[in-house]
């Protein structure tokens, strides 16, 4: 008997583990792979998320990148971090620090493990059953623990999907980059001193990077000569709604818990504010207190996340709002701060939002 059974080793699960591991409970991780673990992700993590691993303990080895910087054809607005940066991190490395820490800990972590159902003991596995006193479902986007647990929400109409490769070239930037094209959207991460990852979120049917890449000639004449550097990986569709994140003693945490879309960038930090809340519920012994965190800490996300997917289906809208930004960088450095949570909703302000409005009617 554990108290804590994870399934799913990549960083929701992981971080999960380790916070649980630092309050005192027994824990057990679970994953049909072994590392490490690749995903298709941006790899840039906000300032948020660097804070959230540092608090467990990790800092993996990376790229720092002081802000965001959008592009839509001859358009361009750059905004910096108030405070602290951001992180270019390979999902590669970023798994293997986990992993590391983890051990450090004294995580119990079961690689090529498979789960294969939940039973009232705790979880089924092809090596027999495994015993728990609470269950973690953090197995991704298409979670299995979701539909065991009856969790599932309805399939969305929307269907969003994201691919990633990288490049062996210098970065050019140290920001993140968001190239604007039609229906799809372009984010280069420096992720170290000679690497960039290229990630395309797209509407629509399943397509190649390469076809992909087109949409954005300035980018492509950046890359087309560097060599590639990593396979490239997938995923999708990427918006996952769940009916909720508890059913008795199993929760969801990161992409199982529901998932809106990739486009700020901001999923492993939230991730990783679940991940805290989920533990504390855990030490308290009631999980719907981890019910009620959970929709207090992705309902700002979700906002801004809604709001830039409106921009993403209106690019003369886009268009006024990136001369908004380039005209006002100090207000674009808010709205960071905002969204990577290093900065109260109120910063902004309603002086802000007046000047914000204004640019807008001037644009």
């Amino acid at each position: 008997m554990t108290d804590l059974l994870v399934i799913g080793g990549g960083p929701a699960g992981l971080a999960t583990a380790i916070r649980a591991r630092l309050a005192g409970l027994t824990v057990t991780v679970l994953d049909r792979a072994r590392p490490p673990i690749d995903k298709a992700c941006g790899e840039g993590l906000m300032p948020d998320a660097v804070k959230r691993l540092r608090e467990i303990g990790i800092e993996p080895r990376g790229f720092p990148f002081r802000g965001i910087r959008y592009i839509d054809g001859n358009l361009m607005a750059e905004g910096h971090f108030p405070g602290s940066g951001g992180l270019g991190v390979r999902r590669t490395e970023l798994h293997a620090a986990l992993v590391r820490r983890a051990e450090q800990v004294g995580v119990d972590l079961r690689w090529g493990v498979k789960a294969e159902g939940l039973t009232d003991e705790g979880v089924r596995t092809d090596q027999g059953i495994l015993a728990a006193r609470w269950i973690v479902g953090a197995d991704g986007l298409r979670s299995q623990v979701r539909r065991w647990a009856r969790l599932d929400g309805k399939l969305s109409p929307l269907r969003r999907f994201g691919i990633r490769r990288h490049f062996a070239v210098t970065p050019w930037s140290d920001c993140v980059e968001v190239h604007w094209g039609p229906e799809s959207e372009a984010y280069v991460t420096p992720v170290s001193s000679d690497e960039v990852g290229i990630a395309v979120l797209w509407s629509g049917q399943k397509a190649g990077f390469d076809g992909l890449l087109e949409s954005f000639p300035t980018l492509k004449e950046k890359v087309e000569n560097a060599p590639v550097a990593s396979r490239d990986r997938g995923m999708g569709p990427l918006r996952q709604q769940v009916r909720a994140v508890i059913n008795g003693r199993v929760a969801l945490v990161g992409d199982a818990a529901g998932y809106l879309d990739a486009i700020t960038g901001e999923g492993l930090a939230v991730t990783l504010q679940e991940s805290a809340a989920l533990v504390e519920a855990l030490t308290r012994g009631d999980l719907s207190r981890y019910s009620a965190a959970h929709r207090r800490i992705n309902r700002l996300p979700n906002f801004m996340t809604s709001m830039v997917l409106g921009l993403e289906r209106r690019p003369r809208l886009r268009r006024r709002v990136l001369r908004a930004l380039a005209a006002e960088p100090s207000l674009f450095a808010r709205l960071l701060g905002i969204h990577a949570r290093t900065l109260p909703p109120r910063d902004f302000g309603f002086e802000g939002a007046l000047r914000l409005a204004w640019r807008l009617v001037a644009a």
